[in-house]
C-alpha cells in the first residue's frame, strides 16, 4: 500500500491541500494510498488521518510563533521521529508553512525519502536567502504563481507551475445576485433585506487577527454608516471557527449598543458567498485577498501586526506591497493600509473611494479576469499526478537496486 505524509498548517494550507487528496482518490494507482499527517476538516473529509492538531501550526508572525514554539518544536520532533520510524512514507508532501516544514523535509530527504512542497515561500517578496534551503530539502517544488518557475530555474530546484486551485473553483463570472440570494436562504432573510450596497469584511482566520485588525474594522464600518446614512449599508462577515465568531460577537455587540440600527451581519464560513455577493471588500492580508481578486472585488487591504514583528518584516521586504492582487498585478491595483495607516478615518476613505468611482471598478473586474485567466489550471489533478510520479520514481529505484 503506498503511503503519503503532509502536512499543513492552517486552513489556507488545508483548503489548497483536498482537491489534490480528491484527485489522488481518482487515479487508479492510487486507490490503496494511506494518507497521513497533520490536516483541516477539509483533508480529512477526502480521507486523510491527522495525526495531530493543525490549530499547534496556525499561527502568523515572529513574536505569535515564539509564544507558541515550545508546542511547535515538540510536535516537529514526534513528527519526524514517525515518519522515520513505523510511519515512513513513500513521499512527503508538505504544503505551504514553510518554517515547519522546511525543516521536516531536510530531514527526511536526507534519510532518502523523496519530498514534494505545494506553495512556494515567498523568495521573491522577502528572505531570498532561503532559497539555499530549499534546495537542500525539496526534490520538487510545486509553484501556483506562474513567475516562480524562473526563479527555481536559475537556482537549480526542480519545480512544476500547477496553478492555484482557487482560481478553478471560482467561476470567472460572479453572479452577486445568487450569492445574495443564498445568504438570505441561508440566514432566513428576505432577498430584500440584502439589497442596496454590500460590503464585505474579513478580519482573518486567526485569534491574534481578530484581537489586533478586527476593532479597527468594526469602527470603519460605523464611521461609513455614519457618513453614507442615505445608503442602505450592509456589512457580511464570514466566520471562520465558533471560537472566532464569539470574539467577534463582542465586538458587535459593543458597535450595536452605540448604532443599534446598523446592519452587520455574522455569517459561519459562507466567505464565498460574501465575497461574490459584496460590491466592495474590506480585508486582513493574506489568502483571502486572492479569493476576493477571483471574485472581482474591489478591495481595501489592510492588516496589523504586534511591533516587533513588523519591524523584523519590514527590514526583510523587497517588494512594496503585500497584498497578493497587487504581487500578481506587478503594481498597487488595490490600496494597501497597513499598522500605523490602518485607521478606521484612512480605511472608510479608501472603501468610500470605490463606490464613488465606478469606473475604476470595472478597470480592476477587467484586469482581475486576466489574472484568473493565467491562475486557472486543473491544480489538484497536477499535484495528484506529481506525488503519484514520484512515488513510482522511487519505486522503480528500490527494485532496480
Amino acid at each position: 500500500m503506498p503511503k503519503l505524509a503532509c502536512v499543513a498548517g492552517e486552513p489556507s494550507g488545508d483548503l489548497l491541500a483536498a482537491p489534490v487528496l480528491g484527485a489522488l482518490n481518482q487515479i487508479p494507482e492510487m486507490a490503496s494510498l494511506e494518507v497521513y499527517g497533520i490536516g483541516g476538516p477539509r483533508m480529512q473529509a477526502e480521507g486523510m488521518r491527522s495525526d495531530w492538531p493543525m490549530e499547534t501550526l496556525s499561527v502568523r508572525g515572529y513574536v505569535e510563533a515564539i509564544q507558541q514554539l515550545p508546542a511547535i518544536l515538540k510536535l516537529r520532533k514526534e513528527l519526524i521521529a514517525n515518519l522515520l520510524g513505523e510511519g515512513r512514507p513513500d513521499v512527503y508532501l508538505g504544503i505551504d508553512a514553510p518554517d515547519f516544514n522546511l525543516g521536516v523535509e531536510m530531514q527526511l530527504r536526507k534519510a532518502g525519502i523523496p519530498t514534494l512542497h505545494l506553495v512556494s515561500p515567498s523568495i521573491w517578496a522577502w528572505r531570498a536567502g532561503r532559497i539555499k534551503k530549499i534546495s537542500q530539502a525539496v526534490e520538487r517544488m510545486l509553484c501556483i504563481f506562474p513567475f516562480e518557475t524562473e526563479i527555481y530555474d536559475r537556482a537549480g530546484v526542480a519545480s512544476t507551475y500547477v496553478g492555484h486551485p482557487l482560481a478553478s473553483e471560482i467561476p470567472i463570472e460572479p453572479n452577486p445576485s445568487q450569492a445574495r440570494g443564498k445568504i438570505a436562504q441561508k440566514c432566513a432573510m428576505s432577498n430584500a433585506s440584502l439589497d442596496g450596497t454590500v460590503i464585505a469584511v474579513l478580519p482573518g482566520s486567526r485569534i491574534s487577527e481578530i484581537e489586533l485588525i478586527a476593532p479597527v474594522f468594526f469602527e470603519t464600518m460605523q464611521l461609513l454608516s455614519k457618513r453614507l446614512q442615505g445608503q442602505k449599508l450592509q456589512f457580511l462577515i464570514p466566520v471562520a471557527t465558533p471560537r472566532l465568531r464569539a470574539l467577534l460577537e463582542q465586538l458587535l455587540l459593543a458597535v450595536k449598543n452605540q448604532n443599534p440600527d446598523i446592519q452587520i451581519h455574522l455569517l459561519d464560513g459562507m466567505a464565498d458567498e460574501v465575497l461574490e455577493a459584496a460590491d466592495v471588500v474590506l480585508i486582513a492580508s493574506g489568502t483571502a485577498t486572492l479569493q476576493a481578486a477571483l471574485w472581482k472585488k474591489p478591495m481595501v487591504i489592510s492588516y496589523k501586526v504586534p511591533w516587533l514583528t513588523a519591524q523584523i518584516m519590514k527590514r526583510q521586504g523587497y517588494l512594496p506591497y503585500v497584498g497578493l492582487p497587487n504581487i500578481l498585478c506587478g503594481e498597487f491595483v488595490v490600496p494597501e493600509l497597513l499598522q500605523d495607516d490602518a485607521t478606521p478615518e484612512k480605511l472608510a476613505n479608501a472603501m468610500q473611494d470605490w463606490l464613488d468611482h465606478p469606473s475604476r471598478v470595472t478597470q480592476l473586474k477587467e484586469r482581475f479576469t486576466d489574472m484568473h485567466e493565467t491562475l486557472r489550471r486543473p491544480t489538484g489533478l497536477l499535484v495528484a499526478q506529481a506525488v503519484a510520479q514520484t512515488i513510482a520514481n522511487h519505486r522503480h529505484k528500490w527494485v532496480s537496486a
